[in-house]
This record gives structure tokens, sequence and C-alpha cells, in this order.
């Protein structure tokens, strides 16, 4: 097994667990990503949903805002789905698991926004969809082209020169781009003012570990 050689940029090597030639480590930088991914998943998984009241313009009335048990249920599932997904794409060792986690992020972006019964909601959800399927095209394209080009995806082994191909960087870094556009169309429907907190926070915070995660093996392979 090569000599890591990543440690540059997340910091000295803390451990590592292989699995053949795929090692599983963790450096500083991994382990704080990894701790912000793990403190945000149990916070949405013991908090509960805002609840809104809208206040009508001229008038004194006041509407409050319901989130059904059944939304509640499915919401906090995506949401606990979308924490642990990030989990491992912090701490993964393989550029081909990495990119299923992104994929399995995006996805679960998409369940906790389009849990919301409101048209405009509903609206953001699809489009923010299209953009997350569409972004793994290029981002399982670039494992696939570092695999064919260097015969392993082992950030490890990646990490001491093997040479990944410019392109497959710029197409990972590009659906990662796709996946973690999500606060975008999360803004968007807390501006229709869905009942989002707290898990719109998982939603924000996971597209952003994912792009610090990203630069990080960007830089050590």
């Amino acid at each position: 097994m090569p000599e890591f050689t990543g440690g540059a940029i997340g910091g000295d090597l803390l451990a590592a667990v292989p699995f053949g030639d795929i090692v599983n480590y963790i450096t500083p930088l991994t382990a704080t990503l990894f701790a912000v991914a793990l403190i945000f998943t149990v916070f949405a998984i013991i908090s509960r949903p805002e609840k809104q009241l809208d206040i009508v313009f001229g008038t004194d009335a006041v509407y409050a805002k319901e989130v059904t048990p059944d939304e509640l249920k499915f919401r906090r599932f995506m949401a606990v789905a979308c924490g642990i997904a990030t989990l491992g794409a912090m701490v993964s060792g393989d550029i081909f698991n990495f990119t299923l986690f992104v994929s399995l992020i995006g996805i679960t972006i998409i369940g906790i926004v389009a849990a919301v019964k409101n048209q405009h909601v509903l609206n953001a959800a699809f489009q923010y969809g299209i953009v997350a399927m569409t972004a793994t095209v290029p981002l399982f394209a670039g494992a696939a082209i570092t695999l064919a080009t260097t015969g392993t995806l082992s950030i490890w082994e990646l990490s001491a020169g093997t040479g990944v191909p410019l392109i497959a960087k710029l197409l990972l870094l590009l659906g990662v781009m796709g996946e973690g556009i999500a606060p975008f169309y999360a803004a968007k429907t807390e501006l229709f003012r869905a009942p989002g907190a707290p898990y719109v926070i998982l939603i924000h915070v996971s597209s952003l570990l994912m792009f610090l995660r990203v630069i990080e093996i960007l830089l050590a392979v």
C-alpha cells in the first residue's frame, strides 16, 4: 500500500481502515466535516418542525400552518437519510462511493422539499430534481474516466500521484455543483414560506460539506 500523501490538504493522517485497495481514512479535515454532519443529523432527529404563523396584511387575522404527522415523519426520515449519506461522503476513501453518497444526498434533498404539499414548493422540488438527476451524468462519468485511466478509484492510491485526468476532475466538480445547488431551491421554498426548519438547514449543511470534501479530494488526487 503506497504512502498516504493527501495529508498536505486535510492534515496529518489520524486513522485508516483498509478494504482491499480502498482505504477509508480520517484526517483533521474529514473528522471535522464528519463531526459537523453528525451534529446536524442528531439535531434533525431530536428537533421538531417550526410552527409558522401567517399574518394577513391589513387585518388582524393570523393563520397557523400545521405540519401533519405523516409529513413530519417523512421529512424527518429524509433529513436523517441525508445526514447519513453526508457522513458517508465525508469519510469515503473511494471516488465511486463518494459519488454514490453525493447522489443519495441529492435524492434525499428532493424528498425533504417535495414532502410539502404546496404547488410553489413542489415546483421548486421538481426543478431541483431535474438539475440533480442531470448532474449524476458528469458525476459518474468523472468516476468512470478516473477508473479507466488510472485503474483504481481509491483516493489513497490516487493521492500517490497516479495522475487523474483534468477532465475527470472537472466532471466530478460539475456533478457536485449540480447536486450541491440545492440551497438555492431550498431558499426558494422558504421564500414561499413552506415550513422548513430544521430540515432545510440540513440541505444547506450537506451541500456545503459536499463542496468542501470534493475540493479536498480533487486537491489530493
